[in-house]
């Protein structure tokens, strides 16, 4: 790949559109492009919502929000964003049918360099059962042709806050008991995580409840069956659930985004899943999943028992 743009920095786009869950479990491949890309212009496109962390996280030089919606005047948008980013090499990290209709927005030409799943790009990464690989290693197989390897753990040192203003002494241990809206069936049983908090605080372990505004009911339930937990839903920004995390002696949560995040910065974490989660999809240092084919086999005290086999870091 040659720059076409006079002073030899090539332009390179990483197209990243997931969930938040999703960012955190491509940071490894995000580090990765930013190494070989060092004297490059590198872009992300991603969603309005996870832009301001993508900032933040230094590894960009430009951030560009895509719209989301599916109007004709939203593609007409991402068209205008693509061709007036003038790029050299496009790594198409979502790799779904949306973002392989952003090829083809390129028409009549002329096209970048592409690296994902759409027909006719110059490194087509389409595979029988792509969808169920492991994603650390499906980005693994899609940036290997260029040379790029990702770590084994993402490096998220940027990503911090001092969270002595919340006052929870140590040890405390972080109970993530939410899910995304439309996916119930993620969750292990709330009375579950109620009767998981008591066994904590028996131990002196305080259990910190986290979630957004609508895991509210869930945090209830948990204090009501645990007066000594910590309800901080609704009240923590990403880089304060980083800093919890770094602090904490231990995590349990569904699988959810903010279960990723804090396996990747590093905290001892126990993943639950049930069959309704693909347990393939994790990343994080210490993170241990948990798996029962249902949650109506998985109890508070096999899941303590997991929590303290957890690898060392606290």
């Amino acid at each position: 790949m040659t720059g076409a743009h006079g002073n030899g920095r090539r332009r390179v786009l990483v197209i990243k559109l997931g969930a938040f869950g999703d960012f955190f479990l491509a940071q490894t491949a995000f580090s990765a492009i930013r190494r070989h890309h060092a004297a490059d212009h590198l872009a992300l496109l991603t969603l309005p919502s996870l832009a301001p962390l993508a900032r933040l996280s230094g590894l960009f030089d430009e951030v560009l929000e895509d719209p989301r919606e599916r109007s004709l005047g939203a593609y007409r948008r991402v068209r205008r964003l693509l061709r007036a980013g003038r790029f050299d090499r496009v790594y198409d990290l979502q790799a779904q049918r949306r973002t392989d209709r952003y090829f083809w927005l390129l028409a009549p030409g002329p096209w970048p360099e592409w690296s994902g799943t759409a027909w006719g790009a110059s490194h087509r990464d389409h595979y029988p059962g792509r969808r169920k690989v492991p994603v650390i290693e499906r980005y693994t197989r899609q940036l290997a042709p260029f040379g790029i390897v990702p770590d084994a753990v993402p490096d998220l040192s940027w990503l911090d806050a001092d969270t002595g203003g919340f006052g929870i002494a140590a040890p405390y241990a972080l109970l993530i008991p939410g899910s995304s809206p439309g996916r119930p069936d993620k969750r292990w049983p709330v009375e579950r995580y109620g009767e998981l908090a008591r066994a904590l605080a028996t131990r002196g372990i305080t259990p910190v409840v986290l979630g957004t505004a609508i895991e509210a009911d869930l945090a209830r339930s948990i204090t009501a069956a645990c007066p000594q937990a910590v309800d901080l839903t609704d009240r923590t920004s990403v880089p304060e659930i980083a800093g919890l995390a770094r602090r904490a002696w231990a995590t349990v949560g569904n699988d959810t985004g903010p279960t990723h995040l804090v396996a990747a910065v590093g905290c001892p974490t126990l993943g639950l899943y049930c069959d309704a989660s693909v347990p393939i999809h994790a990343n994080g240092p210490r993170m241990v999943i948990h798996h029962r084919p249902s949650f109506v086999d998985m109890d508070a005290a096999g899941v303590l028992a997991a929590m303290d086999a957890l690898p060392p870091g606290r």
